[in-house]
């Protein structure tokens, strides 16, 4: 089974930064897409930004947070600047695509959430 591990949320002020980290574990052979959610409360949980064959954002994002990742570590990064407010919430780590042999099924798993939450 593949766990993930979220770290690097916090608090931090407006127009601050902060970097998550998140590592997956386990007998994995490979991870089609690595990328992060986010759920704030009363709202539904939405895509962030996601890397694989591409690299996406949400619209909201674009400019201020980058996605990056080191395959060899199965390890996926979010570089988050010039925080806002809004961008308070719980921040989920998810991999697409995971398999365990070449040949064998296609999961997807999620992190448990790190908080960031964005205050003066």
């Amino acid at each position: 089974q593949v766990q993930l591990v979220e770290s690097g949320g916090g608090l931090v002020q407006p127009g601050g930064s902060l970097r998550l980290s998140c590592a997956a574990s386990g007998s994995i052979f490979s991870i089609a897409d690595m990328g992060w959610y986010r759920q704030a409360p009363g709202k539904q949980r939405e895509l962030v930004a996601a890397i694989g064959a591409t690299t996406n954002y949400a619209d909201s994002v674009k400019g201020r947070f980058t996605i990056s990742r080191d395959n060899a570590k199965n390890t996926v990064y979010l570089q988050m600047n010039s925080l806002k407010p809004e961008d308070t919430a719980v921040y989920y780590c998810n991999a697409n695509g995971v398999k365990y042999r070449a040949a064998g099924p296609a999961y997807q798993r999620w992190g448990q959430g790190t908080q960031v939450t964005v205050s003066s």
